[in-house]
Formats: structure tokens, C-alpha cells, sequence
């Protein structure tokens, strides 16, 4: 925030709390802040800040930091945070180059087939006997398969006639997708079982996903690549280190 534009919100004991003390409470709060982000949600944040100040200067006042369990709870925070800069530091040099980038796309091709992607609508009962009674009905056109998902299927997707949508590999129970895998779009299946019941699938669409471009997949590529090599530049710090401070387990 523009100090310029910062405004005292309140006082403890005539030291100010500011508008960007609070600011600063609400982006520590990730996706949290969202729910505080109102006029009611920055009163609680604000009085959380002032109990939070009235502890340190009851703290302050009467000199907690002297105490013993005290000190020895700083080293320990101290301790902790100075290794993880420690740790920064040793990693923190890590670069992957597009070069390096390109050249893993190329050295692993079947990584990046997107593979097939489908849309289905499906109905869900308990038993494979419901399961082709309901069938024959359709087969029969005694009922259309959006006014059968919503009289008999037990999914929520009954609503939307048993859409489900647009889902790829992965999404599904593997028998729900082996058997999208192995239909034509406007097929129905025979009496599907998984762990939920069975189900009548209506295969609405099948596509083949294709290979994901080295622009889609760059980004992804980089982070995989850099993890691992910020894997191997800490593990060399860690082996040198050894050599510094001989490690003996007992």
C-alpha cells in the first residue's frame, strides 16, 4: 500500500495499527483472505491484531523474553529458519535452460499424448437386473434416456438426464472408462459394473486428445526438470557437507 494513502485503523497503548498492518494480515492468508476481504471480515481481522498486540506488549512488559522456555524456543525457530536458508542457498543457483526444455519433450514423446478424451451420459442403479430392464426400455424407445436417468438413476447427474460431461484418462473408474474406450458415439452399453452399481453408458462424443505442444507443456516440463535438479544440487551440498562434519550413526 502507498504509505501516503495508509491510515491508522486503531491504537494499543498509543502505538498505531495501520491500514497496511491489516493488508498485510489479509495476504498472509491466501485463499482465506477471500472470506475476509468484506467490511464484517476486516473487523474480526482487526481484532484478532489488536489481541495479537496486546500479547506483546504484555509480553514485552513484563520481559517473557528473558524466560528460559522462552530463549530456548527462539534457538529452535532460529535454528530452523536459518536452515532453510541454508538449504535456499545451496539450490537457489538452479537453472533449466529451453535448450534443456526442448530436449526433453523430444526424448519422451509418449509423455505428452494427451490420449482419448470422451463425453458420456450414464444411468446408475443397484442391480445388473435393473440395469437391463431399464435397456430394454430404451432399446425399445419406450423412454428416451434422459427421462429414464431421471426416474431411475441414483447419480446426481440425474438432473442433466445423466450428463456427465467431458472427461479423459484418469477421471473415471478404470472399468466406467474401458468401457467408453471400447463404444462408438450414440452407443449404449450393456450393464456396466463398478464400485458405485452398475450403469448404462450413452457414449455422447470420443476424440482423440492428440500430442500436447511444447508450448503447453513447457511450463510443466520446466518445473519437473528444475525439482529434479534442485533434488541433485542438495543432495551434493549434503555430500560435501559429510566431508566437513563427519556424520557417525549410532
Amino acid at each position: 500500500m502507498d504509505n501516503r494513502q495508509d491510515r491508522v485503523l486503531a491504537q494499543v497503548a498509543g502505538n498505531p495499527i495501520m491500514e497496511s498492518d491489516l493488508m498485510e494480515a489479509l495476504a498472509s492468508m491466501g485463499q482465506r483472505a477471500q472470506a475476509y476481504n468484506n467490511p464484517q471480515g476486516r473487523a474480526i481481522l482487526l481484532d484478532q491484531i489488536i489481541a495479537r498486540r496486546l500479547f506483546l506488549m504484555d509480553a514485552q512488559k513484563n520481559l517473557m523474553e528473558r524466560e528460559p522456555a522462552f530463549k530456548e524456543q527462539l534457538k529452535r525457530v532460529k535454528d530452523d529458519m536459518l536452515t532453510n536458508y541454508a538449504i535456499q542457498k545451496a539450490v537457489e543457483r538452479v537453472r533449466v535452460t529451453d535448450d534443456e526444455l526442448k530436449k526433453f519433450y523430444d526424448e519422451h514423446p509418449d509423455q505428452f499424448e494427451a490420449g482419448l478424451t470422451f463425453a458420456a451420459s450414464h444411468i446408475l442403479v443397484d442391480s445388473e437386473e435393473q440395469a437391463a430392464e431399464i435397456r430394454s426400455k430404451l432399446e425399445s424407445g419406450e423412454l428416451s434416456f434422459e427421462d429414464a436417468a431421471k426416474q431411475y438413476s441414483s447419480c446426481p447427474s440425474k438432473a442433466q438426464g445423466g450428463d456427465l460431461g467431458e472427461f479423459g484418462h484418469g477421471q473415471m473408474v478404470p472399468e466406467f472408462e474401458e468401457a467408453c474406450a471400447a463404444m462408438e458415439p450414440g452407443e449404449l452399453s450393456n450393464p456396466v459394473k463398478t464400485q458405485f452399481g452398475w450403469h448404462l453408458i450413452r457414449l455422447n462424443k470420443k476424440e482423440d486428445g492428440g500430442t500436447v505442444s511444447f508450448a503447453d507443456a513447457k511450463e510443466e516440463i520446466r518445473q519437473a526438470l528444475l525439482t529434479e535438479k534442485q533434488q541433485a544440487a542438495y543432495q551434493s551440498r549434503i555430500n560435501q557437507l559429510k566431508l566437513l562434519f563427519p556424520v557417525d550413526k549410532i
